[in-house]
């Protein structure tokens, strides 16, 4: 990002290619491109959208007379409309496919201290909200050659009180239990994907607090980056966070990118001898909709963290890249197979652009 500042251009594989600056140095600005991103043309004051006024997706009329109509305040309501990125459509495609629940529901559990702490905290994450397009962004399938995003100027964060019972248990238990993603869905037509649901506390003497949002909206960056312009808020400096980067940007980077069909290529080719899928001990669907799974988290010792990092560092690889390889290990004698297929999902921030 400094690098794109000064004026340098080199996407994120280049720089993770070229293990010395020297190199790195020799290869700025080759074959780089900044994709063009056009501009919204919806203006702020728009009393009917029209096609035109959309660059990045293709509707006719009727239909985006449909999308307008399902949005609270109609047209002057609409900030944007543009096309799924490919993750957040494999994303909608596991929505869809569930029969009950949702596999990308995510949830963060918080205790606040008092009643005016819970007000500020729902305040300044509807400032955040206010700030960030894709925090304000519903998602419209039905009818369409493609689903679409719709980008609220408005978007008013929902906050549910309950009132639960102490004896019936812990009370964020029971939170988490109302809102079990194995059961509860969000509307994906309705934005903004983040909820509240509260509960006083009378034992532990504060708010429980359930921060829900979905896996179309946010990952793990995303909150971070939420939790941290929020605590800015709460603390009075809202106003000196930079601009937001609108996420209009990176759908117009990845759709001018590589096509479907050199995509489908590198997978056909990566996985042409692959005969059977990587399944430990021959089982799968062992825990049918996951409902019986126990996890177990082991933290690795300081001393052998530093082991892996320096041997890393060594091969000129990344410590992920070693955990891959162990990983493989294991499935490869679980599995009793020599090749196994295993995945990463990483979203694609690989151009370097503002804001990656």
């Amino acid at each position: 990002e400094r690098m794109r500042q000064a004026g340098l251009a080199a996407d994120v594989k280049t720089l993770f290619n070229e293990p010395t600056l020297a190199a790195l140095a020799a290869r700025v600005g080759l074959g780089r491109r900044e994709a063009e991103v056009p501009a919204n043309r919806i203006p702020a004051d728009c009393a009917r959208l029209t096609p035109e006024m959309l660059p990045l997706v293709e509707l006719p009329q009727p239909a985006l007379d449909r999308l307008a109509a399902g949005v609270p305040g109609g047209d002057g309501n609409v900030q944007d409309i543009y096309p799924l990125s490919p993750l957040q459509q494999g994303i909608l495609y596991h929505h869809l496919a569930a029969e009950a629940g949702d596999p990308y529901l995510l949830q963060v559990l918080l205790g606040l201290s008092d009643r005016a702490g819970l007000d500020a905290f729902a305040a300044g994450l509807q400032q955040v909200v206010d700030r960030h397009d894709i925090l304000r962004s519903a998602v419209a399938w039905e009818g369409l050659d493609e689903p679409v995003q719709i980008v609220w100027r408005q978007a008013p964060l929902s906050v549910t009180e309950w009132m639960l019972d102490p004896a019936a248990g812990d009370i964020g238990r029971q939170l988490r239990e109302l809102h079990d993603p194995r059961q509860y869905r969000l509307r994906l037509e309705q934005a903004p994907l983040l909820r509240l649901a509260c509960a006083w506390d009378e034992a532990a003497g504060h708010w429980a607090v359930l921060l829900m949002f979905h896996h179309l909206v946010m990952d793990h960056t995303t909150l971070e980056v939420l939790l941290h312009e929020l605590r800015a808020c709460l603390e009075g400096r809202g106003e000196a966070l930079p601009e937001a980067v609108p996420y209009r940007n990176y759908v117009a980077q990845v759709r001018q990118g590589l096509s479907e069909a050199e995509h489908e290529a590198f997978f056909r080719g990566m996985l042409a001898g692959v005969t059977e899928a990587t399944l430990p001990f021959g089982l799968s669907d062992v825990r049918g909709d996951g409902s019986d799974i126990e996890e177990a988290r082991l933290a690795v010792a300081p001393a052998l963290c530093r082991r892996v990092r320096a041997q890393a560092q060594r091969l000129g690889v990344s410590a992920a890249s070693l955990y891959h390889l162990a990983w493989a290990h294991v499935l490869a004698r679980t599995a009793g197979q020599d090749e196994v297929v295993l995945g990463t999902v990483l979203l694609g921030r690989l151009q370097g652009g503002a804001g990656a």
